[in-house]
């Protein structure tokens, strides 16, 4: 749909058409049911983790902050777009306006970013819980974690600021139809009247910078850990050295009076809590987890069979 136009017979674009998944009306039913159940329960699930830690005094620790706060950013990061495609399916006109397609655009990058970061976070957090056992509780305190969590946030929402305003700034003055699901740069970029190649080049430099940097990041921590588990001699060390990962792992190995003991298996603590609490966890989880099994094989017969859907994207996407 286009806006009114002026003396100078220019329109301008104040909504955008989203075609999301095309195809019959039963496949269309199938997506929307699939997906649907599975934005239920990942909300449930991010918010039944978000309520153990706010209750349970024992996960008042940094490595249960970090994962609360994570869960919070997946509930927004998930419903930057799934309740518009969900309303799409329904939708003769599949239009969203100009200002909630940038605003869509805008959260879905800088949430997308942040977690990057928080990621980044937590991959620090293990490394100092193993590397550093000594030093962890006076380094990681919760003055710390609280900082960190914040400039996490910030950096998230300021990294693709200045590019997502040159990109809003940008003339539309003709089509206004997106071929996909969500406002992605590409296909806006697309859509503008204006030449748009520095913008995209530099929006584009700037993701990858930040998807890059972190992934190093994020190795070169778990490289280290492992490095320092490795170089354990014994296995007493061993079961020192795994044991700070506090909730995460605790080493067991079977003893006699004469040998050293050798670790044959590890126990994974999980979600602490009562009983109560480890049936919602359980029944959440395996819930999401079927789902989305479900989803993601529906989608890829859904490409397979279907030939209109053999397109880059979709081939991507399946």
């Amino acid at each position: 749909s286009l806006g009114s136009m002026n003396n100078s017979q220019i329109s301008t674009v104040t909504q955008f058409v989203l075609l999301g998944f095309p195809g019959p009306w039963k496949i269309q039913i199938i997506f929307f049911s699939m997906i649907l159940l599975v934005y239920i329960f990942t909300l449930t699930g991010n918010m039944a983790i978000i309520c153990a830690v706010r209750w349970d005094h024992r996960l008042h620790t940094p490595m249960y902050v970090l994962l609360a706060n994570f869960s919070f950013l997946e509930i927004w990061y998930v419903t930057c777009t799934v309740p518009n495609m969900l309303v799409n399916f329904f939708s003769k006109t599949k239009t969203i306006s100009f200002s909630g397609c940038f605003t869509q655009f805008h959260f879905f990058f800088s949430l997308g970013t942040t977690e990057c970061f928080f990621l980044c976070v937590m991959a620090y957090d293990r490394y100092l819980a193993i590397c550093h056992p000594l030093h962890y509780p006076s380094i990681m305190t919760g003055q710390l974690c609280g900082i960190l969590v914040s400039l996490c946030w910030l950096i998230g929402f300021l990294g693709h600021s200045i590019s997502i305003f040159f990109i809003f700034q940008l003339p539309f003055c003709g089509p206004n139809i997106i071929d996909h699901f969500l406002c992605d740069v590409d296909p806006l970029m697309a859509l503008s009247s204006a030449p748009t190649h520095i913008i995209g080049h530099v929006f584009h430099s700037v993701s990858s910078l930040f998807i890059n940097l972190t992934m190093v990041y994020i190795l070169g921590s778990y490289t280290l850990v492992l490095r320092t588990v490795l170089q354990v001699p014994s296995s007493a060390g061993w079961q020192k050295a795994i044991s700070t990962c506090g909730s995460h792992l605790v080493s067991l190995g079977s003893m006699n009076n004469s040998q050293i003991s050798t670790v044959t298996q590890f126990v994974l603590l999980g979600f602490p809590g009562p009983w109560k609490i480890q049936i919602i966890f359980f029944s959440m989880i395996l819930l999401v987890y079927i789902f989305t099994l479900t989803g993601n094989m529906a989608i890829i017969c859904a490409v397979r069979w279907d030939h209109r859907l053999h397109t880059p994207m979709y081939v991507l996407l399946a």
